[in-house]
């Protein structure tokens, strides 16, 4: 199992329009990307300008083809205009 962890630091002026594109997004991939256990929007309740998605896949084949999917491809170029710094995206493998 894979699982990212993908933190975004959103414009103030961006938030909700960010948060309206990455609902899409998450309803679009559990909906149509095989391997996906689970894929969830969160807002960071002391900086609501952090909107981090966390997902699980089943292998990496799975994240690769989702991350190569048109819905993937649409929504995350529309988030470079959303950004106001770089975000963080890590990998994890479960271990136990």
């Amino acid at each position: 199992m894979i699982k990212v962890v993908a933190k975004n630091f959103i414009r103030t002026d961006k938030v909700n329009e960010f948060i309206a594109l990455a609902r899409q997004l998450v309803e679009k991939t559990t909906k149509n990307d095989s391997g996906c256990i689970r894929y969830e929007l969160f807002q960071d309740d002391s900086n609501p300008q952090i909107l981090t998605i966390i997902e699980e896949w089943e292998d990496r084949e799975s994240l690769n083809k989702h991350m190569t999917s048109t819905h993937f491809k649409e929504v995350t170029a529309a988030f470079t205009g959303f950004v106001e710094k770089a975000g963080e995206i890590n990998l994890y493998q479960k271990l136990a």
